[in-house]
């Protein structure tokens, strides 16, 4: 008899090896991962119509939601095969609006322990040096 002794990849090895198409969330809304590694991720998307609110600005939940992507990655990048992680908190500043174009959000891990870690997480418009759109805070728990 022949048994399965291979262990699953984790979420970050799907990434490396699969880009945006390990993530659903990813592939729905256009993100490419352009970094991860060392407590930091990159993540970029480019802005379409349908992600418009009612007055024509990219909504606001979308900013939140690149934040959240591009920290929980920067985590991963400092967890272990065994670790899993969730958000228990998250606050975004908006700081100003996009309509079109590149949007890139870095996430960095700030502190890790071992049952909380505490990340940050930018949004800009056209790259890392672009305007700042967005700022958002967050920590995860670490689960075994």
């Amino acid at each position: 008899m022949v048994t399965n002794t291979s262990i699953p990849e984790t979420y970050l090895e799907r990434i490396r090896s699969q880009g945006r198409d390990a993530n659903p969330f990813f592939q729905m809304m256009g993100i490419e991962v352009t970094s991860a590694g060392e407590g930091e991720a990159c993540l970029s998307m480019e802005i379409r119509p349908d992600m418009h609110n009612g007055v024509g600005w990219l909504q606001g939940g979308i900013f939140t939601a690149l934040a959240d992507e591009a920290m929980a990655l920067a985590l991963y990048t400092l967890t272990s095969r065994e670790e899993k992680i969730a958000t228990v908190t998250e606050t975004t500043t908006f700081i100003k609006g996009a309509r079109h174009g590149m949007v890139v959000t870095m996430g960095r891990v700030v502190k890790r322990g071992r049952r909380v870690a505490f990340t940050d997480g930018e949004v800009r418009e056209g790259g890392p040096e672009g305007d700042l759109l967005a700022r958002t805070s967050a920590a995860f728990i670490i689960l075994k």
